[in-house]
Order: C-alpha cells, then structure tokens, then sequence
C-alpha cells in the first residue's frame, strides 16, 4: 500500500536560508486558506544538509521582519521516505531539483521550482540564488522573491490538490 501524498517539501543547499523561510510563508499561506488546503503539511530540506544546523542569523532576522518565527528550526537531508510522502517538491533552483533525482522511484510527480507557477520567461526569474553569506539585504531579497510566488503556489494546489482530495472521498 501507498503512503498517502499530503505533504509539500520545499528544498535548497543546506536547509538553513532558503527552504526554511520559504517554507515558513507557504505554511502560513496555506493555514490562512483554511480547510481542506490546510491538511497539507510543509517541510523543508536541504540536499546537501547536516541534521541538526539552526537557520542562519539572516534568515530569522529577515522572517522575523514580517512576524515569522524560525529560531526553532533545525535542518535535515532530503531522504526517500519524506519523498514517498511528498505531493509536491519545490526546488530554489534546477540544481537541486537535479539533486534528488536518485530518488526517482520515490519522486511525486509533481517536482517544480518554487517560481515555476509565476508564468517566468527564464531561469533567472524561476530560480532563487542563495544568499548564504551574505548581507540582510541580500536575505530580504531572496524572502521577497518567495514571497511574490506564493500567491500563483496557491492557485497551483487549489488546482491540482483540490481535486485530488474529491476524487479520494
């Protein structure tokens, strides 16, 4: 038997910059949609992580500038059995989209970079850079750059795992 689809993962490097803050404004996205959206669980991982890293300084400080909380996370690998739960895979960019194709018997079908709903007309505008080491501005950027994706991720899951939801009852 299958495990049931109901999670999204949301990756990049290390899991402590990127896919933790995106993952922290598509929860909060999807909480504000309310049921049945809401049953969706949001994760997020890095493909060349440790277990265990805090985020970096600028990523909460950056979250932490729109009312986010992230001083709790700890990062974690990409591993198979999250993937054989995953509805959907958001990559920051190709890379790391690459980097769990030796998953490929436990990928959702759904695998996208976190910009790809948006309607972009090339890889600088789908991908988002990573800005470890760098300033707070860089930080605000990148979260601004999530941020304008959310709406269209939105719009995506109403689409796609709405109707996957009907079709299970």
């Amino acid at each position: 038997m299958s495990k049931q689809r109901d999670q999204i993962i949301v990756i990049c490097t290390g899991n402590i910059c990127r896919s933790p803050m995106a993952k922290c404004l598509l929860e909060q996205a999807i909480e504000a949609e309310g049921a049945p959206l809401n049953s969706l669980k949001v994760i997020s991982a890095g493909t060349s992580a440790w277990s265990g890293d805090p985020a970096s300084t600028n990523s909460v400080t950056a979250l932490s500038k729109v009312g986010i909380e992230l001083t709790q996370h700890k990062s974690q690998p990409i591993t198979k059995d999250m993937l054989e739960s995953a509805f959907l895979v958001l990559g920051m960019t190709h890379s790391h989209l690459y980097g769990i194709e030796k998953y490929k018997k436990s990928l959702p079908s759904r695998v996208h970079l976190f910009r790809d709903f948006m309607n972009p007309t090339d890889d600088a505008e789908t991908e988002i850079m990573d800005p470890y080491g760098q300033n707070l501005a860089t930080y605000r950027a990148c979260l601004d750059s999530m941020a304008e994706a959310i709406p269209s991720l939105i719009e995506f899951l109403k689409k796609e795992y709405l109707p996957k939801l009907q079709s299970e009852e």
